[in-house]
């Protein structure tokens, strides 16, 4: 039986990305050709063994990635590079946006600290403003007693999950945290003022191109 395609592997198990009546384009896979990232060599080795498939959807372009057996296929669906000069974000994310804009949707993918995220390293992610948030749950630390212990404009998400926690990583350096007042992680702790569902690091993930490393070894 012959293996199908990427596109048709991932709207398989995807289903819902395509609404009834949306147009779709499928171009032809080619491999990848955009070369690594600085610091992150594990997520370019990965990036440089990918099927790269860029589709429209709705008139709306992406880019598939993909890898594995012809007919067990895993991967991402992307937005196309992102321009990020200027920005303020770290090299490390100005690095990621020169070659992939980041991930919508994922299909066969092992368990990370990507599952269940709506948007990783998104723009769209990015432009959410974290001090919104944060004000929103302030009664998190007014119940304890305590003071937000960060400038909240210090810090963008790089991730945001179906149920509204956010991973946010510091302008200035990739400093990890997760806002996560629902949630059900192991490996993490408050930070230090923090209410336990609040502010979270993550064990041994301190920051943004620790993050990208674990989660790209996962895949």
């Amino acid at each position: 039986m012959k293996a199908t395609g990427d596109w048709e592997q991932f709207i398989d198990v995807v289903s819902w990305f395509v609404e009834p009546g949306q147009s779709v384009a499928v171009g032809e896979a080619r491999p990848w050709d955009r070369g690594s990232i600085d610091d992150l060599p594990v997520l370019s080795a990965l990036l440089g063994a990918a099927t790269l498939t860029p589709v429209s959807v709705g008139g709306k372009p992406y880019e598939l990635l993909a890898w594995g057996s012809p007919d067990a296929r895993r991967g991402w669906l992307c937005h196309p590079p992102h321009e990020a000069d200027g920005e303020r974000i770290p090299q490390t994310h100005k690095g990621f946006w020169r070659v992939c804009g980041g991930i919508v949707e994922r299909f066969g993918e092992p368990e990370t600290w990507w599952l269940n995220q709506n948007q990783v390293l998104t723009s769209d992610a990015a432009g959410l403003r974290v001090a919104s948030v944060l004000n929103d749950y302030d009664w998190l630390w007014q119940d304890e007693g305590l003071r937000i212990p960060i400038d909240p404009d210090d810090y963008y998400p790089v991730a945001v999950e179906a149920n509204g926690n956010l991973t946010l990583a510091r302008r200035d350096d990739g400093r990890l945290l997760v806002f996560a007042p629902d949630h059900s992680f192991t490996g993490v702790r408050p930070l230090p003022g923090c209410p336990p569902y609040s502010l979270l690091t993550i064990d041994d993930v301190p920051d943004l191109a620790t993050w990208i490393e674990v989660c790209a070894a996962a895949w």
